[in-house]
């Protein structure tokens, strides 16, 4: 079931995500190389604290830390560690933090120094997925034509979209209705209306858009082992358009 939100809700829910968005802002100055994840983590973890947000995923279904770190060809749910970034590395961060017993969820994707200019493209082109997904975003459309646009773009530049991790909807649990691939046909699936809020987060990959799960049990990866990347947004639906909560 859709659990529709009132407008004074989703400020409640803007409020945790903006927490989520100012460790972005943070994280940006803060990306070089000789930086570990682990030490990103570690800022996230006494940021949160200190906006008066409570981190989220450091024990969620067993997971162990306050972010999610994921390097050059690991699609998401990585592991922050004491590896030093180096130059060229493709970095996904994604954050969740609680506020008032609401949540806002938001990762972002970062160049370490100078990437490859395959890299930069991949970069820009996921960002403009995402940008396009949010366009569709409106009362009265459907999911499909947020995520045909999505893949649309993203295989027109021989880019493979993940389709076996899902955007979903939000709100004081992570993970509520809907759930998503972000590929699907125009005027297909769930019917949006006012008051919904979801995450829009494709993934990318360069080549295939298949994937492996380590053992660790979370960490995904590219079958193919080359890159991905992945930008993420909170958004709700209202009556002028889409609001992007996480906006930085």
């Amino acid at each position: 079931m859709i659990i529709l939100k009132t407008p004074s809700e989703i400020e409640d829910m803007k409020t945790a995500s903006q927490i989520v968005a100012d460790c972005h802002r943070h994280i940006a100055q803060m990306i070089s190389p000789g930086i570990t994840t682990l030490e990103i983590n570690e800022f996230v973890k006494k940021h949160i604290t200190k906006l008066g947000g409570k981190q989220f995923t450091n024990g969620y279904n067993g997971f162990q830390y306050e972010t999610c770190a994921s390097v050059n060809d690991v699609i998401a749910h990585g592991f922050p560690d004491r590896r030093r970034l180096e130059e060229g590395d493709v970095v996904k961060i994604d954050i969740v933090a609680e506020y008032g017993g609401w949540l806002g969820d938001s990762a972002w994707c970062y160049a370490v120094g100078q990437v490859s200019p395959s890299a930069e493209q991949l970069m820009r082109v996921t960002l403009e997925c995402l940008e396009l997904g949010i366009q569709q975003a409106v009362v009265g459309n459907r999911l499909g034509d947020v995520t045909s646009v999505i893949q649309q773009h993203a295989e027109s530049h021989g880019y493979g979209v993940v389709r076996d991790l899902l955007g979903h909807g939000i709100g004081r649990n992570l993970h509520e209705s809907p759930s998503f691939a972000h590929i699907g046909l125009p005027g297909k699936g769930q019917r949006l209306k006012e008051g919904m809020v979801f995450t829009i987060e494709p993934m990318i990959n360069e080549g295939t858009y298949r994937m492996t799960i380590d053992e660790d049990g979370w960490t995904a990866r590219t079958a193919d082992g080359k890159c991905s990347a992945q930008y993420e947004h909170t958004i709700a639906i209202t009556a002028d358009g889409p609001l992007v909560l996480t906006a930085q």
